[in-house]
C-alpha cells in the first residue's frame, strides 16, 4: 500500500486540511549524534544554499521517538545561519507531544509538528532544506518515487532533500540529494578507523539502491570498484586510515563521475552522480564531474 491514501492531492504547507499525515509510524529508534554526518554534510556543502533562502525553513521528517536529532540538526545549522527555524514532523501525535513536553521551557527549541511527506509546517511556508533519515528505509521500494515527488513538490526555490539510511551508532551512512527536478547525487560516509572495505555501507544504503546491490546495477559496480581501490591503498594504510581512504577517493575519481574532493574525503564521505548509480545504471557514462557544493550538480570538464 503507498503511504498515503485517496484521490486528493495532500494540502500545501500551512493549508488547514482534516486529512491524516502523509505516511505510516515507524520504528523511531535513534540516539544523540546519529545522523551527525549528514549534519556536518548539510552544514558544510549546503551552507550557501540555507544563506541564500528568503526563508531559513529547515524540516527533519520522521524524528522518531525522541526529539534529539531535531535539536542536533538545529545546533549544526545554526553555525551556518543563527536565524534558521527547524521543525520537526512526526506523523504520530504521542511523539510529537513527548516532544514537546521534553522541550518545553527551553529557549530556541525547534518546533514540532504532527505532518508527514506533504511538509505541512505550522504557520505555512516551504522548506529550504528537508533531512528524511531512516525513514523509507522502512517502506516498500516500490514507494520511494512517489514519496521522492511528493517532498520535491513542497520545496521552497533552490531547496534541497537528504534522505537516506544510517546504522545505530552513526558510523555508516549514505544518502541520496534531491531538488525540484529530481535526485542528483548519492553520498556515503564512513567511519574510517577499523573499516575493513567501503562496501560495509552496502546494508545502509538509501531504500532506493539497498535492492540494487546486484551484478548489473551501477551501485553494485560502484562498491566493487571502491573495494578494490580500497585494497590497492592498502600501502597508504602505513600512514592511517584516512590517507588510505584519501588514495581510494582519488582512484576511482578517475573512473567515475565523483563530485567531492579531498576536502570531504577526509572526513570520510564520497559522492558520486547520481546517474552514476541510478536503478538501472552501468558506471554513470557520460556523467557530469566536478561538483558546486551548492547545488549538488556536475559540470563536465
Amino acid at each position: 500500500m503507498p503511504p498515503w491514501n485517496g484521490d486528493r492531492a495532500p494540502a500545501r504547507s500551512g493549508e488547514q486540511s482534516a486529512r491524516r499525515p502523509v505516511g505510516t509510524v515507524t520504528r523511531g529508534t535513534t540516539g544523540p549524534d546519529r545522523l551527525r554526518r549528514v549534519e556536518r554534510w548539510l552544514a558544510g556543502t549546503q551552507a550557501r544554499r540555507l544563506r541564500r533562502a528568503a526563508d531559513p525553513l529547515v524540516v527533519d521528517l520522521g524524528y522518531g521517538a525522541r526529539p534529539v536529532t531535531v535539536t542536533d540538526l538545529q545546533r549544526w545549522l545554526r553555525r551556518v545561519r543563527p536565524d534558521v527555524r527547524v521543525v520537526g514532523l512526526e506523523v504520530s501525535p504521542e511523539r510529537v507531544a513527548a516532544a514537546r513536553a521534553a522541550l518545553a521551557g527551553v529557549a530556541g527549541a525547534p518546533e514540532f509538528a504532527v505532518g508527514g511527506f506533504e511538509l505541512a509546517v505550522p504557520g505555512g511556508g516551504d522548506p529550504v532544506l528537508v533531512r528524511a533519515f531512516n525513514v523509507l528505509r522502512q517502506y516498500e521500494e516500490a514507494e520511494v518515487a512517489a514519496a521522492w515527488e511528493l517532498l520535491r513538490s513542497r520545496l521552497a526555490p533552490g531547496g534541497l532533500v537528504v534522505e537516506g539510511t544510517c546504522d545505530e551508532l552513526g558510523r555508516r551512512s549514505a544518502w541520496v540529494a534531491l531538488d525540484a527536478r529530481g535526485p542528483l547525487s548519492l553520498t556515503i560516509s564512513l567511519r574510517l578507523g577499523g573499516l575493513a572495505q567501503p562496501s560495509a555501507v552496502a546494508e545502509r544504503l538509501p531504500k532506493a539502491l539497498i535492492h540494487r546491490n546486484v551484478p548489473g546495477e551501477g551501485v553494485h559496480d560502484l562498491l566493487r570498484a571502491a573495494d578494490d581501490a580500497w585494497a590497492r591503498a592498502a600501502p597508504e594504510g602505513t600512514f592511517g586510515a584516512r590517507q588510505r581512504w584519501l588514495a581510494t577517493c582519488r582512484a576511482l575519481s578517475r573512473d567515475w563521475p565523483v563530485l567531492d574532493g579531498p576536502a570531504r574525503w577526509r572526513l570520510g564521505e564520497l559522492t558520486v552522480a547520481w546517474e552514476a548509480v541510478a536503478p538501472g545504471a552501468r558506471r554513470g557514462a557520460g556523467a557530469p564531474v566536478g561538483h558546486d557544493p551548492a547545488d549538488g550538480r556536475g559540470t563536465r570538464r
